[in-house]
Order: structure tokens, then sequence, then C-alpha cells
């Protein structure tokens, strides 16, 4: 009797034991871009309600390729349940991923930043991507612009691409130009250049490109930073009635600065929903929730200071 009471006792104790929350890598481009602070913003919010716990951690600037691959192969050290990665590049990853794959943990990846053939060419399965249509951002930007110059409109057109190679700005890019090719034709892509993420070296493109064609009507920049460096640029040159800029993000700087009448535009990809969604799918997925999907993208919206002023629009909560 005292040994089945013990054993009860027992039985007991380790059912009233606390469940060991599942832990998450997320692995982050740099903390030091707005945008991927409201990302972190957001994987937090989605891991409270979801009731996982995670650890971020990020590299130094969206350049940091190499870095990013060892902070990758450091984080797998710990085995995490699932790894959230918003890679670099398309290729840098890899290897770290696979090996991920083959211990076991499910890969995500964050932010639309891997090629999914590339990256089942190198062995390595992704259980989904999250992130905005980059490629239908891009054209939200072209649409903006011709319903504010008018599909009649004519003139140089600049494009300030993100760090070459990333499959992230090259779809933003295309686009915009594809968009725009479609609904005026008279405004012409003369140069589109990879700012590389960089806001200083957006503005020297910026700087050449009206040297080399001082009627520029437009600038188009893959993200919010460079898009604030070209601002820059075009009121030191007295140009800003004449030229329209547009960023892709919704950064807090950016809506600074369109608040103040400066930058005249930026396609919010909402980075608080995207990480927010990111982490609630993966653990519903490891309660045994299919994903259907290999793509799951979040809306964008373009944010203008008309848009800011009157507050109505119900996505602007999700802007951060």
């Amino acid at each position: 009797m005292i040994k089945r009471f013990a054993i009860a006792m027992a039985l007991g104790s380790l059912l009233s034991m606390p469940v060991q929350a599942e832990t998450y890598g997320v692995l982050m481009k740099t903390l030091s871009n707005p945008f991927w602070g409201a990302m972190e913003l957001g994987v937090r919010e989605g891991a409270k309600e979801a009731g996982v716990e995670y650890y971020l951690q990020a590299v130094e600037s969206d350049q940091a390729a190499e870095p990013q691959l060892n902070v990758c192969n450091t984080m797998l050290e710990r085995k995490p349940d699932a790894m959230i990665t918003a890679a670099i590049n398309s290729t840098i990853l890899l290897p770290c991923l696979k090996r991920a794959n083959d211990m076991g943990i499910p890969v995500v990846d964050l932010d639309g930043n891997l090629d999914h053939k590339i990256a089942a060419d190198a062995g390595v399965d992704i259980s989904f991507s999250i992130g905005s249509d980059n490629v239908a951002a891009g054209a939200q930007g072209a649409e903006y612009l011709v319903n504010k110059l008018g599909k009649n409109a004519k003139g140089p057109v600049l494009v300030i691409e993100g760090l070459s190679g990333n499959i992230t700005g090259q779809k933003r890019a295309r686009g915009f130009s594809d968009r725009l090719a479609q609904l005026a034709p008279g405004l012409k892509v003369v140069a589109s250049l990879p700012g590389d993420w960089d806001r200083g070296k957006a503005a020297n493109i910026t700087n050449d490109t009206l040297t080399a064609n001082p009627g520029l009507v437009a600038i188009f920049a893959a993200n919010d930073g460079m898009a604030l460096g070209a601002v820059e640029t075009v009121y030191a040159a007295g140009k800003q009635s004449q030229v329209t800029v547009i960023g892709v993000d919704g950064n807090s700087d950016a809506v600074k600065s369109i608040k103040s009448g400066r930058l005249n535009a930026s396609v919010a990809q909402l980075p608080y929903l995207v990480g927010k969604q990111a982490v609630e799918k993966v653990a519903a997925m490891k309660k045994g929730t299919k994903v259907d999907q290999d793509w799951i993208y979040v809306p964008t919206m373009v944010l203008t200071k008309d848009i800011i002023d009157k507050g109505t629009e119900p996505m602007l909560k999700y802007v951060k």
C-alpha cells in the first residue's frame, strides 16, 4: 500500500511539472535597421501569444554575410526546436540550414530571402517562407508614382536596388520597373544600380544620376534607408518639387520623414506582422497544423502623408 502510494505521488509530481516550452532560434540581419527592430517586436508578441520561447541574434549590418553564417552555426549548438532565419543572400546560410535539417530542425525563411529551388538543390528543405510579396510591393510603388504624375508623364527615373545578389531587392526593383513600363511608358528607368542597403551609397548614386540626368522625375529605392539617402541628395540639389522619392519598408524613420513632407511615400512591408505571424505559424505547425503554402504573404500598403495624417487606414496599427 505504501509502495503504491509512493508511485502515485511520484506520478502526480510528474504530471504537475510544467511542460517545457519549445524554443525557436531566430536569426535576423541587423537590428540597427528599424525594419528588423519592428520585426523583433512582432516575434516577441507572437512568441508570447503562442506560449513559446525564442532566442534572437543578428549581425552588425545587412552586408555581413560570413558573420551571419557563423552566428547561424553557433545558434544550432543550442538545438532549437525550429530555425527562423532572414538570410542576407540566397546562398550564405545553406550549409547551416542543411545541418539544421539533418538534426531534425525545421527551417523557416523569414522575409522571403531564400530561393526555394537553390535551397532544394543544396539539400535544404524550407518549411515555408513568410514575408511580403516583393514583386507586388515594387509594383505598388510604380502605381503610386503613376497616380501622382499621370499615365502620360515622361522623364527619367532612377531605381536603387538592394545588395547585389539579394533576391528581395531584385524582386522589388523588377516589380517596380515592369509595372512602370506597363502603366506609363514615357517614364523611363535610366539607371538601376545596387545601393547595398546603404544610405550613404544611395545618396551618392542619386547625386551621380542627377548630374547625368538633371530632368530626373522620380527615384524608387528598394528600402527606406536608401530612399532617405536619396531624399537628402534631392533636397541638397534643390529638386524636391521635381523628384518624387519612394521607399520600401514603412519603417519608423521613413514615417517621420513622410510626416515632415520630405519622403513622398513608402511601400510598408509591415515587418511587425511578418515577425508575429512567423512565430505563430511555426508554433501551429509544430502542433500538427499542416502548412499548405510554400510562400505566405503578409499584406503591404503605400504610406503617404495624407494616409498617415488621416489615421483611418486599419493596417496602420501594424506600422511600428
